[in-house]
């Protein structure tokens, strides 16, 4: 049996501390308008498989659409989550993580809501809203 990788991250004060088992070796950016708000230019989705969070309490969880709720650290303000409440799947900001520095980009979505001062260079997929949209209709999800 092979051993498991981990990578640990934390917010600005560190009141809130995420391991992540098993980590993707790439990232998800997220371009949408929402996501611009909330950290100031794009999301950096990092996941895992296996999630350990210390200083949860510290979370401040925002509902901010009927499908997603965000999270960030009530003490320093750091964004710490994006959950998908149809699958309950979270992804943590890639910012947490120093070794999320050296992750490849999967792919990048909402590209048509992108600002003009965010264009990411390199050959990675890139998805439009609608794309993003039909795809998980086509996984069966559903957006009241």
């Amino acid at each position: 049996m092979s051993a498991v990788e981990r990578i640990e991250g934390h917010c600005l004060c560190g009141a809130v501390t995420i391991a992540l088992d098993n980590p993707a070796h790439e990232i998800e950016i997220c371009q949408c308008a929402m996501c611009r708000r909330w950290g100031g230019s794009f999301y950096t989705a990092q996941t895992g498989e296996r999630v350990e969070i210390t200083g949860e309490d510290k979370a401040t969880i925002y509902r901010s659409s009927e499908w997603a709720e965000r999270a960030f650290c009530s003490q320093c303000g750091s964004n710490l989550w994006f959950r998908f409440l149809p699958t309950g799947n979270r992804s943590f900001s890639a910012g947490l993580f120093d070794a999320a520095a050296h992750h490849a980009i999967e792919k990048e979505i909402f590209v048509d809501e992108r600002a003009d001062w965010c264009r990411i260079e390199g050959d990675h997929p890139r998805q439009t809203g609608e794309e993003v949209i039909a795809e998980a209709k086509a996984a069966g999800f559903t957006f009241d």
